[in-house]
């Protein structure tokens, strides 16, 4: 159709010279395209979730604005991402972006590049109908445990000695990482240094994949028990660093250089279906992206009205959530040390999380019993009792073996809905 053209998006440095000439091209007619300059990344992304159809970013590298997120961004809206760089282009193919374009671009260039990767836009009715998936992900090979609770029920602790345990049988190593909001990790270790930590980590996999090597080296060998340390969030406001696919590369860079990575996340899961809310759902990204993820959900409660109560609401957290209730292990800490009063309180979990009522029986309680001097040893930087680091780590590799090659979490698929399927304003005003 005559009246089909290019829509693309621009961005580029005050310097940048294919900047000026992008847009002389679309001005003369030399280039059947609608070049919209933008000057800054927020009032890209603010144009990508307009509703109007684009057909391509062009961006230039040396903004420093390309990276995982903005890539799946542009993706998620049928647009492709055209990188102007000098550089290797394997970095950026590596991301997601359909081409590298060089800095001396010519308009031949370009628009042999939108033709291979791009739609034209035709008139306003033409929406795009479907979205495309994003760049998939590297494959991780390690496991993935998270160890999640309230306050007070003893998590942080848990899985310290969860991480311990595993690391006496698994090959590769295991990390502990922080991944809560407020985040006791380098206290509890008493780690003299704050950096390098978790937001180095998701900084290092915004616009590459560092190696094995490199991810490695952001984390403290805990050589004492036996695995590395990554610690967290310095400060709770720094959730707002944290990119959704930054933190999933990231995970994924974990996940790649060690045989186990044990997650300490809170269990706050709300989203933006539950509260209406973007923020909240960025929030709790790490939460929310472990625990979909993990092969494993250790779920931390304590003996007791509140604690037995606790427990019972992150169970329910994370079914809500859609985790599969035989991937969660459900631990009492501090338990009773008689076989009588474990057996009232496996009982009562029963009966309050719904097990023998239908819903959907989660695995255990584990029991681990009160230990004294637990702050002793944590303060002397010692292994922590066997007893606490035994009962977890056999609980967690019976569970691992029980269903090694379907345990993972799936991600959420779209539903394809049927036009009319919805129905329509005109049905409802006929029924009244």
């Amino acid at each position: 159709m005559a009246s089909e053209r290019y829509v693309l998006l621009g961005l580029g440095t005050a310097r940048s010279p294919w900047f000026t000439e992008v847009a002389r091209w679309a001005t003369v007619g030399s280039l059947p395209a609608e070049f919209v300059k933008c000057i800054s990344v927020e009032e890209l992304q603010v144009r990508l979730t307009s509703g109007r159809p684009f057909s391509a970013v062009v961006i230039d590298a040396a903004t420093g604005a390309v990276d995982r997120d903005l890539i799946d961004a542009a993706t998620r809206q049928q647009v492709s991402v055209l990188v102007v760089d000098g550089g290797p282009p394997a970095r950026w193919l590596d991301l997601g972006a359909a081409a590298v374009l060089p800095p001396d671009l010519r308009r031949e260039q370009l628009l042999d590049a939108l033709a291979d990767h791009s739609r034209m836009i035709g008139r306003a009715t033409d929406l795009p109908l479907e979205v495309e998936a994003s760049a998939p992900r590297p494959l991780a090979t390690g496991t993935l445990i998270a160890v999640t609770g309230g306050g007070g029920a003893g998590v942080s602790t848990l899985a310290m000695a969860l991480a311990q345990g595993l690391a006496d049988t698994t090959t590769g190593g295991v990390a502990l990482a922080d991944l809560r909001l407020d985040a006791d990790q380098a206290m509890l270790h008493d780690a003299r240094d704050i950096v390098p930590g978790l937001q180095e980590l998701v900084d290092a996999h915004r616009s590459t994949r560092p190696g094995p090597d490199e991810v490695r080296a952001l984390t403290f060998d805990v050589v004492n028990r036996g695995y590395n340390l990554l610690l967290g969030l310095r400060r709770h406001r720094d959730w707002a660093v944290l990119r959704p696919r930054s933190f999933e590369a990231a995970l994924d860079g974990l996940l790649a250089t060690f045989g186990a990575v044990v997650a300490d996340v809170d269990d706050d899961l709300e989203g933006e279906s539950q509260c209406g809310s973007v923020e909240v759902e960025e929030r709790n990204v790490m939460a929310r992206t472990v625990t979909r993820r993990a092969d494993v959900v250790v779920a931390v409660g304590t003996p007791g009205v509140k604690g037995l109560h606790g427990l019972v609401r992150t169970v329910g957290r994370l079914r809500e959530h859609g985790v599969d209730p035989e991937r969660v292990l459900a631990v009492v800490n501090r338990s009773s040390r008689s076989a009588k009063g474990r057996a009232e309180l496996t009982r009562s979990f029963a009966d309050l999380s719904g097990s023998r009522s239908g819903a959907g029986a989660v695995i255990g309680p584990v029991h681990v019993a009160e230990r004294r001097g637990v702050d002793e040893v944590l303060r002397d930087g010692a292994r922590l009792p066997q007893a606490m680091a035994t009962p977890l780590a056999t609980a967690v590799a019976a569970l691992l073996d029980r269903a090694p090659a379907s345990i993972a979490a799936s991600e959420p698929e779209p539903v394809r809905i049927a036009p009319g399927e919805l129905g329509s304003w005109a049905d409802q005003e006929a029924a009244g």
